[in-house]
C-alpha cells in the first residue's frame, strides 16, 4: 500500500500477571510492550502499511528491546529518538466476571514525557507521509508533551496530512493542572478524523449528552447525538467514529460502532465477545482499522465495519498489540464468526 501512517505516542513497558491473578498473587509478572499510538502502528504493518511509529526512548537496554520489537513487526522505527527520562510503565491485572480490570500507571519522568516542541524533527518525519495519528493520552503525560503533540498536528495540518486522533481519556494522567477538555479542544481543532468511545468525547472534550451505558443495551440516538454535537463544536473534523461497548462483565462484552461522516449517521454489525481473553488495545485495533479501511479506498460502512470486526478479534490475542490480518478480519466481517479449527 502506498500510502505512509505516522503515529506518535508513548509506548511502555507492559507488566501483567498472570492469566487472571491479582497483582503480584503470584512472583511473576509477563513482561511486553504497549501503547496506544504504537498498537495502531503494530495493527496496521499486520495489515501491510507502511507505518512508522515516533516517541523518544531511553538510551539503555529497555529501549534497545522496545526498538527490536516494533521492528518485529514492521514498524518502521527509523524516526525514534532517543534521549534522557525512563522507559514508562504499565501494570495490568486482567479481570474476570464481575471483577474488572485494572490498570496502574508508572510513568512519571519518561522520556517522552520530558520531551518537549523542538525535540523532534516534523518536518523530516512528515516527509512522504500522508496520514499522521495521534491520541489523548500523550497530551496528558505533562504540559511538555502536551504541546509537543499540539506542534506535531499543527504541522501535520500545514503539510497536507489526514489527521486521525483517538480522544482516548485516561483520567488517571491528567495530574499537570489542565482539564482535558482545554489541551484537547486546542488540539482536536487541527484533526480530520475523531474516533472515541462515549466517555472520550465527553471528558476529553467536555462534550455533554445523556448517554447512559449501564442498562447493558446501548441507545442508539444517543450516540447519534453525541457524534453530532461533536461535529457542531468542531468543524474542522470530517467525521467521528464512536465505539459501543456493553459490558456485561469484564470477560462478555457487546461491541459495536457508529460512524457520522455529516453526510450519513452508520451503525456496524454488532458482536456478542464471550470468553474475553484481553480487551487492552482494543480500541486501537479499531482506530487501525478504521485507518486502514479509510486509506484503502473503502466505503465508511465497509471501513467501519472492517474497524469493528478487527478489533473483536484483537479481544481474543493477549498483549496490546493485534496481530489480525486483513484478511481475517474480512472473513469475520462476511459472516464466518464459527472460529472453526483451519486445516
Amino acid at each position: 500500500m502506498k500510502q505512509r501512517v505516522v503515529t506518535f505516542g508513548e509506548i511502555m513497558l507492559r507488566l501483567k500477571s498472570p492469566g487472571f491473578e491479582r497483582l503480584f498473587q503470584s512472583p511473576m509478572l509477563e513482561a511486553t510492550f504497549g501503547g496506544g499510538e504504537a498498537n495502531v502502528a503494530v495493527s496496521l504493518a499486520n495489515f501491510g502499511v507502511n507505518a512508522a511509529f515516533v516517541t523518544v526512548l531511553p538510551k539503555n537496554e529497555i529501549g534497545d528491546a522496545c526498538w527490536v520489537e516494533l521492528r518485529r513487526f514492521g514498524v518502521d522505527t527509523s524516526l525514534i529518538a532517543r534521549g534522557s527520562g525512563r522507559m514508562g510503565i504499565y501494570y495490568v491485572e486482567s479481570g474476570a466476571n464481575q471483577r474488572g480490570s485494572k490498570v496502574v500507571y508508572d510513568r512519571a519522568h519518561s522520556s517522552i514525557a520530558l520531551a518537549k516542541p523542538g525535540s523532534l524533527d516534523w518536518k523530516t518525519i512528515f516527509d512522504g507521509a500522508t496520514w499522521f495519528h495521534i491520541t489523548g493520552i500523550t497530551p496528558a503525560i505533562s504540559q511538555s508533551a502536551a504541546d509537543l503533540s499540539l506542534e506535531a498536528v499543527q504541522t501535520a495540518r500545514k503539510a497536507g496530512l489526514t489527521v486521525s486522533c483517538d480522544f482516548n481519556y485516561r483520567g488517571k494522567l491528567w495530574k499537570y493542572g489542565k482539564p482535558a477538555p482545554e489541551v484537547m479542544g486546542e488540539l482536536v481543532k487541527h484533526v480530520d478524523i475523531g474516533i472515541a468511545n462515549e466517555e472520550d468525547c465527553q471528558k476529553s472534550l467536555g462534550i455533554k449528552v445523556a448517554v447512559d451505558v449501564s442498562k447493558g443495551e446501548l441507545d442508539s440516538s444517543q450516540y447519534k447525538a453525541l457524534a453530532e454535537k461533536v461535529l457542531q463544536s468542531f468543524p474542522n473534523l470530517k467525521m467521528i467514529a464512536v465505539t459501543l461497548r456493553e459490558s456485561h462483565g469484564a470477560d462478555h462484552n457487546g461491541w459495536s460502532a457508529c460512524l457520522h461522516d455529516r453526510n450519513q449517521f452508520l451503525l456496524s454489525r454488532k458482536y456478542d465477545i464471550t470468553d474475553i481473553v484481553d480487551r487492552v488495545g482494543g480500541g486501537d485495533a479499531f482506530a487501525a482499522g478504521l485507518i486502514f479501511g479509510l486509506i484503502a479506498g473503502r466505503k465508511p460502512e465497509d471501513a467501519l465495519n472492517f474497524a469493528v470486526a478487527a478489533s473483536c478479534l484483537k479481544h481474543s490475542i493477549p498483549g496490546d498489540f493485534n496481530r489480525v490480518t486483513v484478511d481475517e478480519a474480512d472473513k469475520l466481517c462476511g459472516g464466518d464468526a464459527s472460529g472453526r479449527v483451519q486445516r
